[in-house]
């Protein structure tokens, strides 16, 4: 190994463990938010309405774009209104963290 690898090899440590605790947060923050999506998507991300998905290990960019799309008005469908209801009030930092929590189920 050279010498320019040994350093940078705990700089690579050092990142992905800050990486990890940002992603734990936003998850945590993420799980408090999915209290209110309970009622339609089913404890953990997982319903059994058929109308309604599942979202429990979604894709997270999915997600976050899905959601965003409802609250801007620009996603259509059957349950579109009431969604647009839930998320319009929903920053971009709590999409990206309902996004985290219900991918990492």
């Amino acid at each position: 190994m050279t010498r320019f690898q040994l350093c940078a090899l705990p700089l690579c440590f050092l990142v992905a463990a800050l990486c990890r605790a940002e992603d734990t947060t936003l998850i945590e923050q993420g799980r408090e938010l999915a209290q209110y999506c309970v009622g339609c998507h089913g404890i953990d991300g997982r319903t059994d309405i058929d109308s309604h998905p599942r979202l429990a290990g979604q894709n997270q960019a999915y997600l976050e774009s899905a959601l965003k799309a409802y609250r801007d008005g620009n996603r259509r469908g059957d349950l579109a209104d009431i969604m647009r209801q839930n998320a319009r009030g929903l920053s971009d930092q709590e999409i990206r963290a309902l996004a985290a929590y219900y991918s990492s189920l």
